[in-house]
């Protein structure tokens, strides 16, 4: 179909070509049907009605034997600034969409804001299947209204904290690991996110220099080959192109694998050896990584060797078995990008009535729960999923301890109360304390559950309160 230019300058002008969210926008970032069931929780007078969603996953992403939870923050920043504008109502109302809708929706949208409680397990918590990461307790029309921005902020950054904790098991604490995912990330925000969850997860530093001046980071990155390229042309030699980068940029790392990386390795040799450059780095972005990294080492001895291109953390397990001489990893496409956390977020109670789902494969269980998990000195040993008021949980209480002549026995809670009526009632944990939280975290599990090849996650038991609760609530 052709479009006349009055028509294109017409729908142009009505289509927000930008796209990009800004918080006072939070409100319409969810899918229409959170605004139709609100609708109709108000027709049908239950809007009020307290209620608790939990948010988990049912199974792990193929390979994976556990999740590190990632994205609270941004989860809480959301909540507290939620809001409906006169503008964004006026917005709705013109869709058509709501013209049956009670009156009494568009008020409490005008004067609504979050006003229910949080439950969640600190960022940096290894999770497992059917385990709350999260638990949403407010008024109906509020904790469903929320569900997609929830979604949305903790699937994908707990999909990049557990490959980025995942890449920094392999590769060892000396190993320098950097974020350089930006360009493949599955949008702007999506990379900023990306950024802060791999950092919190154990990278060193990103190149995403948004990202790292957000979070009080320094951006780190070397060179592309199209400067190699661009000077060479301009300027004669790959040598030059070195040179005239080193120059501005002495400490950067140098990219050699642009034309052939043992030659550029040899000529900055002779530089360095002879005292005209002083070499903090080298990258090499292709080849066979095991075989160019044990030559440059040899060639630049005490010169740090970054690789990239498409590792993950199978590729750098193999590398290291292989006896690569490779000191840090830039890893970008296979740490922001891959199988999806398909976390999901279901009502559990509401009024104090348990509610369950019993659809084929996706049954949940009903009524508000906690997790306690059992550790033998740091090394856990079990998780049990239990109602939230339990105490019991077999033979030790929530918080108790016994020693053994091995080490002490104890089981915590994880999910702890984060808001309350929409306040906070525990400060933000920083990026360092997170990042030591889920080393703890990881570090604690048992060694099959971090292997890369068919890991076994640990057991999760089901307390027995809660399946009496579940065959109870099934019956009824």
């Amino acid at each position: 179909m052709n479009l006349d230019s009055n028509t294109f300058d017409r729908e142009a002008h009505q289509e927000d070509l930008e796209l990009t969210l800004h918080s006072e926008e939070y409100s319409l970032l969810t899918d229409l049907y959170q605004l139709t069931m609100a609708a109709c929780y108000v027709g049908e007078g239950l809007e009020e009605r307290t209620a608790s969603f939990e948010m988990f996953v049912r199974r792990l992403p193929a390979g994976f034997g556990y999740l590190i939870a990632m994205g609270l923050e941004q989860v809480l920043d959301y909540l507290q600034k939620l809001r409906f504008s006169s503008s964004q109502i006026a917005a709705l109302q013109a869709t058509g969409i709501f013209a049956s809708a009670p009156t009494r929706f568009w008020s409490l949208l005008e004067s609504g804001s979050f006003t229910g409680d949080v439950w969640a397990v600190p960022e940096g918590t290894a999770i497992f299947p059917h385990e709350p990461i999260l638990r949403v307790e407010a008024p109906l029309w509020q904790a469903q209204l929320v569900e997609t921005y929830l979604l949305n902020a903790i699937n994908y950054q707990t999909l990049i904290a557990t490959r980025a904790a995942r890449l920094r098991d392999i590769a060892g604490s000396e190993t320098t690991l950097l974020e350089f995912g930006t360009r493949r990330a599955f949008s702007p925000q999506a990379s900023l996110w990306a950024a802060r969850a791999a950092l919190a997860a154990g990278f060193d530093a990103t190149s995403n220099v948004l990202a790292a001046l957000k979070l009080g980071r320094q951006p780190s990155g070397t060179m592309a080959h199209a400067l190699v390229m661009a000077l060479k042309a301009t300027e004669g030699s790959e040598a030059e192109a070195f040179a005239a980068f080193h120059r501005y940029f002495p400490g950067a790392p140098l990219l050699i694998d642009t034309y052939d990386s043992i030659a550029a390795a040899e000529h900055l040799a002779a530089r360095v050896k002879s005292g005209e450059m002083e070499l903090s780095g080298v990258r090499i972005d292709s080849g066979d990584l095991v075989t160019l990294s044990q030559q440059v080492c040899k060639l630049l001895p005490g010169v740090s060797i970054f690789a990239s291109g498409d590792l993950d953390e199978g590729e750098i397990a193999r590398l290291k078995a292989a006896g690569a001489e490779i000191d840090g990893y830039g890893i970008g496409t296979r740490l922001v990008t891959g199988t999806p956390v398909n976390g999901v977020y279901k009502l559990v109670e509401i009024d104090g009535m348990p509610t369950m789902k019993r659809s084929h494969s996706k049954a949940t269980y009903p009524g508000r729960k906690q997790i306690w998990r059992r550790f033998a000195g740091t090394q856990m040993q079990i998780d049990r999923l239990g109602l939230a008021g339990e105490r019991e949980m077999g033979r030790w209480g929530d918080g108790e301890m016994r020693a053994t002549s091995e080490a002490t026995i104890e089981e915590k809670p994880l999910l702890q109360l984060i808001l309350k009526q929409g306040q906070r009632v525990q400060p933000p944990s920083t990026l360092d304390e997170i990042r030591k939280r889920t080393d703890a975290s990881v570090a604690s599990l048992p060694a099959a559950t971090r292997h890369l090849d068919n890991p076994t996650p640990p057991v999760v038991e089901i307390s027995q309160a809660l399946l009496e609760l579940t065959a109870q609530t099934e019956k009824e």
